[in-house]
Parts: structure tokens; sequence; C-alpha cells
């Protein structure tokens, strides 16, 4: 295994590390290696105790059961990464994959919807993968109950699975025998280590990475407050396009979309509606980021610049750019205290590009 890699996923499973934190960190030290080195100087700046910085060996040892899957990491600057989800802020800084690559870098759709689907709602969602797929698109979904599994079926070999588990653990178990055959003729995508178990918070994170790989997401089917919701709200903020299916309002499970198309979101009846709404769009003109991270010139913030900012943080969620303008400050200045805060334990990063201080 390779010593970069072995280095990056030590700073991933780092205690206090997510996805923002790790890019800024290569961002600013040029290499895992180096970043390591520094995080117990940067908590100590931030006024807390350093970071519980993963185990060597722990590391290798799941690398190893990673490679017994038959599967491989695939690293954020990696030149493969798949472009339109590298785009994101909360890009995952390593996806592990089972199956074909390449069909994550094509044009790709999100189909995704109720868990407790109608048998037409179903139908509809497994005729509208399919005939996407004839016409070129791979389609990304959550491999859940329901429109999910109608849609990775209807665009078979043509589709991603996207999991909140690790990728050795099928969830739901009735859906074993298709996860395992996307992974063999398809993708299989997943962020946890292996043997990680579906856990609630897991599921929001996963619908991160299905709106970040597709152009657009259609809402097949959804009662209000559902998951798919949140795939399609997180769509939303990523500037991609947002489109739904109109159901009855009779149907509790048909709210979610029709309060969508309400709220603006495109009106979607047959595939070429899809097609029309994308457009003539190429995923790889949104290329990743560099292969490389370049280091910036050092950025030290002095005790009055983190006396400054954190004065203007609290409990309540305040938007970084809001922090830029009230403090005056340099935004590497401002970024480098934030990811002090944040080694320190000090610091929660909130969706939208919010930071809050930790009661």
């Amino acid at each position: 295994m390779a010593e970069r890699d072995v280095a990056r996923l030590r700073l991933l499973r780092t205690t206090g590390i997510g996805p923002v934190t790790w890019r800024q960190l290569l961002a600013r030290f040029g290499t895992a290696e180096a970043a390591l080195d520094m995080l117990p100087t940067l908590a100590r700046r931030g006024g807390g105790a350093p970071p519980r910085i993963a185990e060597r060996a722990a590391v290798e040892r799941e690398m190893a059961a990673t490679a017994r899957l038959g599967a491989r990491y695939l690293f954020l600057d990696d030149p493969d990464y798949p472009p339109l989800l590298a785009q994101i802020d909360t890009a995952p800084p390593a996806l592990i994959l089972r199956g074909d690559l390449p069909l994550a870098s094509r044009t790709t759709v999100a189909i995704v919807g109720a868990r407790n689907a109608s048998a037409a709602a179903c139908r509809f969602a497994r005729s509208l993968a399919h005939d996407l797929a004839a016409e070129g698109a791979t389609i990304v979904s959550g491999l859940a109950r329901g429109i999910d599994t109608a849609a990775h079926v209807g665009a078979l070999p043509r589709t991603i699975g996207v999991i909140a588990s690790g990728i050795d653990v099928a969830f739901p178990p009735e859906n074993a025998a298709l996860q395992e055959q996307l992974a063999t003729q398809s993708l299989l995508v997943a962020e946890q280590p292996p043997g990680t178990q579906p856990l609630a918070r897991h599921f929001p994170s996963r619908n991160r990475i299905i709106a970040g790989l597709a152009l657009g997401t259609v809402v097949v089917e959804a009662a209000p407050r559902s998951g798919s919701l949140i795939t399609a709200r997180l769509a939303g903020e990523m500037g991609r396009e947002v489109m739904a299916v109109p159901g009855s309002p009779l149907d509790p499970r048909a709210q979610g979309c029709n309060q969508l198309i309400r709220d603006g979101a495109t009106l979607i009846q047959t595939a070429a509606d899809v097609l029309e709404q994308l457009g003539p769009i190429d995923p790889r003109a949104v290329r990743a980021p560099a292969s490389t991270y370049a280091a910036p010139p050092p950025a030290d913030a002095s005790d009055a610049d983190r006396t400054r900012i954190t004065a203007l943080l609290g409990p309540a969620p305040v938007p970084v750019d809001e922090l830029l303008r009230q403090s005056g400050l340099a935004p590497a200045i401002v970024q480098t205290v934030l990811l002090e805060l944040e080694l320190a334990g000090r610091l929660e990063r909130h969706a939208g590009g919010r930071v809050s201080l930790i009661a």
C-alpha cells in the first residue's frame, strides 16, 4: 500500500477531521504527512487538546480488509475522482469502490423516492431509469427499498449504488443480491470503512454523495420530511437541477413531490423531460481539483486575530462570509483560526458554509 495513501487515510480517520478540514489541511500543508505533524500545534493554538490521530496499524488493517473485499480507495486528489462530486465543498476525501469506476464520470442522473412507494411509482421509476440509461445516462441512487431499488433494476448495468454502510454490509438485507450485482456489473460506492453498520447519521452523508454525483435529481415519490427531500435540497444547494414527478394530492407519499414542484422544481413525466432539462452538459467540463495540493504561503494568525474571530462566534451558526466581513481579516487568516478551533474541538461546521462554537 502506498505511503501517501496511508497518510491521507490516517488524516481522514483522525478524530474531528471531516471533508472540509481534510481539504483545508492538504491545501495549507501540501501533504498529509506534513498536516499530521502539525495537528498538535494547530489544536494547541485553538485552545484545546490535540485530536486523537488515527494509528498507522489501524489504517493499514482497514486498507488490507478493503483489498480483500475486492474494493479500492479513491481519494479526492486522484485524477479519476468523479468530477461533479469533486466540486462540492463536502466532497468525501476518500471513497471505497467496487465495480466500473468510469460510470461515475459520465452524464449521471439521481433518482430517489419513498421506501414504502406505491406499485405505480415503482413501475414509473423503473421505466424512467431504463429510458434514461438507454439514452446514455447513468442512474445513481441509494439502494434503499422502493424507488431506489426500482431505479437500479431499470437502469442495469448503467447504475451506481451509494450505500450508508461499509462496502461489505448489505442494507436492507433483501437487497444483498442486488448490491452484489451492482458491485460486479455496475458500480458500488461507500464512504464508511468496511464493517460499518448503516447508522442514522450516515444516511444524510450518503445523500450528499448521490446529489453530488448527478447533474440533476429526480424525486419520484416522497412524503414531507423524507430523506429524498434532503437529497433534493442538497442538489439545489449544489446548483444542480431538481426535478419531481407529480402525484395525487390524496396520497401522502406524493405530498413531498408536489411541494417541490410548487417551490420551483421541474415537473417530470418522461425521460425526454429530464434530458431536456439537463441539456447538453458534459460533466468533464467541470474537472476535479488538481491532483496535488499546492501549499499556499503561510497564514499564521496572531493572538489578536484569534480573539477577534472567536468573539464573533457563538452557539448560533453564522456564515463564514459574515465572519470575513465583520472581522476585516484576510480569508486565509479567518480560515486558519477556524481550522485551529475545529481541531481543538471547539468549532462545529454546518451546511451552507456556516460555523458555530460548541457550547
